[in-house]
């Protein structure tokens, strides 16, 4: 009689023990979820800043390209500054489509 009474304190403190555990591994996975919580407007700001410096890079990166295009065949043609010109308005133009084109939302399947 005295061993399943030894049996029954040992399961309870074991439960007792078990259900502290739980308890423990809740209070951490709530902790990890709060956590957690912040990053997803984190990652918004993150994909918006991406996008954001895309865009303007690809801006810059137009209007530069062509202006030394026009300035070089300026120098070749000797035509300063009216290539120049014409290649910085065509570059303009190249960059605002870039910013419209990696700007415009995506839909499914669109990378």
């Amino acid at each position: 009689m005295s061993d399943e009474n030894e049996e029954d304190a040992e399961r309870a403190a074991l439960n007792a023990r078990l259900q502290k555990l739980n308890a423990a591994l809740r209070k951490v996975d709530e902790e990890k979820a709060a956590e957690e919580a912040p990053r997803t407007e984190r990652k918004g700001f993150t994909r918006a800043m991406r996008v954001g410096l895309n865009a303007f890079s690809e801006f810059v990166g137009a209007v530069l390209v062509s202006a030394v295009i026009g300035w070089q065949a300026d120098q070749w043609l000797g035509t300063t500054p009216w290539l120049l010109i014409v290649m910085l308005g065509l570059g303009v133009a190249a960059g605002f489509w870039n910013v419209y084109r990696v700007a415009k939302p995506k839909g499914p399947g669109e990378d």
